[in-house]
């Protein structure tokens, strides 16, 4: 079966433990809404924060949600000048046989300005 991505993105307003566990899950359960998995699609996540969000590891609020057996990894993303703040960014790798066409990217709050098109 392929594999293919999904891409995510929310903003926080601050760097706190529960605003990005809190965004994190809205991003996630809006993924999987979108695009109609189940927990058994998901292969893997991979989570960034810009800089200046360091509160806690986003990939807590997919363990939250019950995401136990995926593999999850977290990272900081790259500080570009004038880059979006405080954005935490998701790659779900699912197991499907969707097209790609098919998957449903979701960018949520300010992190809408990265993606206009979708």
């Amino acid at each position: 079966m392929p594999v293919r991505g999904i891409r995510g993105a929310i903003t926080v307003d601050t760097d706190t433990a529960d605003e990005i566990v809190t965004a994190t899950r809205e991003l996630l359960l809006a993924i999987v809404t979108a695009n109609g998995l189940r927990l058994t699609d998901v292969a893997s996540a991979l989570f960034t924060t810009t800089p200046d969000l360091s509160a806690t590891y986003p990939a807590r609020a997919a363990r939250e949600l019950g995401w136990i057996d995926v593999p999850l990894l977290g990272a900081t993303e790259m500080g570009v000048p004038d880059g979006l703040a405080r954005c935490i960014r998701v790659l779900v790798h699912i197991n499907t046989r969707k097209s790609a066409a098919r998957i449903k990217h979701i960018y949520l709050r300010g992190a809408r300005a990265l993606r206009p098109d979708l």
